[in-house]
């Protein structure tokens, strides 16, 4: 299916050679970056709670930057199966220090994971370059006026959690691309550059494991709508549920799952296991460049 036939108003961007985020740009198709997760959460699926205090935020921040993240995501609120939701003054008090002293201290552009608009206000206010919605705008569409009113890259995710937003066909990558063209839709309305815009295809967001291969695999076609491409698999549970392995065992699967994402065309990598990824995914680029000789 191609986008035109999704959403006519899509305009497909073959040209695009970079990515900004306010003052950053990230020029594409020679590199795959490494987003590092900083979860100020108590009940974050594989970290919850580890960096809650600013102090251990602050030094992991630093770690990751160290061990190869290009960009930090700060979240504030779990985004996993079962977790309880936050009120937008809860998730601003647990993430603004950190995006504070973050913002301070990190020359690497940080990302805000949240889905309110309320919530990225106050995280662009603070310092954030980047707005990571896991409900890619559909949830609160205003969040792409603030994207728009600060020059802030948005990230735009598939979610499929909610029938009201996502009547699944059987065909996993045509309703998320569809998903994702309504998205792409929502943030120019509000204004949002295309340099601007980044997708997301959800793996593991309200679909099955089979569902979540077929999303990887169809990462190309994710790409055809015409903006970088960032996958999220670390640690999750259709690597578990392949590999049969419990969530402290899963780094060797999500090793597997970045390299062939970054070999299908992927951007960025969303990660917890920073320094292993990027030597996975440099020599995936290695591999990549040589064969362009």
């Amino acid at each position: 299916m191609r986008p035109s036939e999704i959403n006519p108003s899509i305009r497909v961007n073959r040209d695009a050679l970079c990515f900004r985020a306010r003052e950053h740009i990230f020029p594409l198709g020679k590199k795959t970056y490494i987003m590092g997760i900083l979860n100020i959460t108590p009940d974050s699926f594989s970290d919850g709670g580890r960096y809650s205090d600013l102090e251990k935020a602050a030094a992991h921040a630093h770690a990751m930057i160290e061990a190869g993240a290009d960009i930090l995501d700060v979240g504030g609120e779990s985004t996993r199966p079962g977790s309880t939701p936050v009120s937008e003054e809860e998730e601003i008090r647990r993430i603004l220090p950190v995006l504070k002293r973050l913002s301070s201290e990190c020359r690497i552009p940080i990302s805000v994971d949240t889905w309110k608009s309320g919530v990225a206000r106050a995280a662009v206010d603070a310092g954030a370059s980047v707005i990571n919605d896991v409900w890619g705008a559909r949830r609160d569409p205003e969040i792409a006026t603030v994207a728009s009113e600060c020059g802030a890259g948005l990230i735009l995710m598939f979610n499929a959690f909610d029938p009201e937003l996502v009547n699944k066909t059987g065909d996993i990558l045509a309703d998320a691309t569809r998903y994702l063209a309504e998205s792409v839709r929502i943030a120019r309305t509000g204004g949002v550059g295309e340099d601007r815009i980044m997708l997301d295809p959800g793996i593991g967001f309200g679909m099955s494991t089979d569902e979540s291969l077929r999303l990887i695999a169809g990462i190309p076609q994710i790409l055809s709508l015409g903006f970088p491409v960032l996958v999220g698999p670390s640690r999750k549970r259709f690597i578990g549920a392949t590999l049969d392995v419990p969530v402290e065992e899963r780094m060797p699967g999500t090793l597997g799952v970045c390299s062939a994402s970054a070999m299908l065309g992927a951007n960025v990598v969303r990660v917890h296991d920073v320094r292993e990824t990027a030597q996975a995914v440099r020599m995936v680029d290695a591999i990549r460049a040589a064969s362009e000789e």
